[in-house]
């Protein structure tokens, strides 16, 4: 990852912070839209990045689990002004959109009735964004006949079992399938940019984001807190969603649907209120968060109010809760895989396993288009 770019510089982060909060409030248009206004910002206008390593950087978060654009941004910002400035840079390009969703779930919540007809428009636009979304993720990423054979198969098994472990072995199975069937790609790799974290910090942050995965899921049942399962439910979510943005959906929508925490309507409605603000679509997770606090209905409804009954106010908190638990997987395996980017990228294994996760998840999202439109046929009835 050769490049010209400015090295990181510790007086910087403020001016990441501003230039990312910027972004947050003007970037409209969704994950690839994102990549065309932060190339502009970064890479043309301000020249912290030549497009060689700005290319390479999209590379590697498109293979990473998580928000793709997000990842971009606290990955420019790591290499601007180091751990603080891709801190900086994710809270900037979030906070606005964050805000404005929760907004929306206590406006929703306090004006539900008067806002029924709102309700079903948003309904609607989340299917048709959905839909628009399936099409152009299957021409890019199941577009021949190995490819759609693991997306319809990966469709099949989440229509037949809807619960969120057997989704994330979905995207495990699809992403073996692959290794075994696709054709290995071999690209040349780059010498890496200089990153300001050393291997041992990557290794540690690859290893705390295997240890939450384990470790949650088992916290969880132990303590039985709400809190606990409601950071549990969206830093699972957050790990395992490879391709960002609509392809959470189906994660998200089993993990808090199912349980009662929020209703298909709420759920759907919030979904179509996130196209509507700039920055990240992952900042849903900041309405769900908000939902679900204020009316629990996990085991024990006790253990979110108590939690949550406390400053700030319980829906700020859950969305608070949220919004870390779905964003955290993406710093980790940032700071986990950037450092040796280059080396990764160039094994054929690596490559063709991601096609084959690639393909996988165009299937979940497939499967949750299906739930979105036999739920619109319900309501009509």
């Amino acid at each position: 990852m050769t490049s010209r770019s400015a090295p990181p510089d510790p007086s910087s982060p403020l001016e990441v912070f501003r230039v990312a909060l910027r972004l947050g409030l003007t970037s409209f248009g969704g994950p690839i839209a994102h990549l065309g206004y932060f190339r502009s910002e970064y890479v043309v206008r301000r020249r912290w990045l030549d497009e060689a390593t700005y290319a390479e950087i999209v590379a590697l978060c498109q293979s990473l689990p998580g928000p793709t654009s997000s990842e971009v941004g606290i990955a420019i910002g790591l290499l601007r002004a180091g751990p603080l400035g891709a801190f900086l840079a994710w809270l900037g390009f979030t906070l606005p959109s964050a805000v404005l969703m929760v907004v929306f779930a206590y406006t929703l919540d306090h004006l539900g009735g008067a806002l029924v007809p709102v309700v079903r428009v948003l309904e609607l636009v989340a299917t048709v964004v959905v839909a628009f979304a399936v099409w152009r993720m299957a021409r890019a990423l199941a577009w021949e006949v190995r490819r759609a054979a693991i997306a319809l198969g990966a469709t099949a098994l989440a229509l037949a079992w809807h619960d969120q472990y057997v989704q994330v072995a979905i995207i495990l199975l699809a992403g073996l399938v692959g290794r075994l069937v696709l054709p290995a790609v071999v690209i040349s790799a780059r010498v890496p940019h200089p990153v300001p974290i050393g291997r041992r910090v990557a290794l540690a942050c690859g290893a705390l984001y295997l240890t939450l995965l384990l470790l949650l899921p088992l916290a969880r049942v132990t303590l039985a807190s709400g809190g606990v399962a409601l950071f549990d439910s969206f830093y699972r979510s957050g790990a395992f969603v490879f391709g960002g943005g609509h392809v959470v959906l189906p994660l998200l929508q089993t993990e808090v649907v199912p349980p009662g925490w929020v209703s298909q309507e709420q759920f759907v409605a919030g979904y179509g209120a996130a196209q509507a603000v700039p920055g990240p679509l992952f900042t849903f997770a900041a309405y769900l968060g908000a939902a679900i606090a204020p009316f629990p209905s996990y085991n024990d409804p006790s253990a979110i109010v108590d939690l949550f009954a406390v400053w700030p106010p319980s829906g700020v908190a859950g969305a608070a809760i949220a919004l870390v638990g779905i964003f955290l997987p993406a710093f980790l395996v940032v700071f986990a895989a950037l450092p040796s980017w280059g080396a990764l990228r160039a094994r054929p294994w690596a490559q063709s396993a991601l096609a084959g996760v690639n393909a996988g998840v165009v299937g979940l999202l497939l499967a949750a288009l299906i739930g979105l439109v036999m739920s619109a046929i319900a309501s009509l009835r």
